[in-house]
């Protein structure tokens, strides 16, 4: 039977993944805000935040699984 037990590298993964979540929701709102006002550059960098921690929300679980099941 697997050892189920909660470790402290699997509290701050799952906190910073909420942390991204958080920062991706952040930066599609801040998005669609210069998307309206006509910013182009504003428009770029948030786009670009957000699909970083986008990414990254999605791939460190993923890497962090892939590392302890080793």
């Amino acid at each position: 039977m697997p050892d189920l037990s909660f470790d402290a590298s699997t509290f701050w993964i799952t906190l910073f993944t909420f942390i991204l979540i958080i920062c991706c929701f952040y930066f599609t709102l801040t998005f669609f805000q210069h998307l309206r006002n006509g910013e182009e550059r504003e428009i770029k960098q948030s786009k670009q935040a957000a699909v970083i921690c986008f990414a990254l929300m999605l791939l460190l679980p993923i890497f962090y699984t892939l590392i302890v099941s080793r």
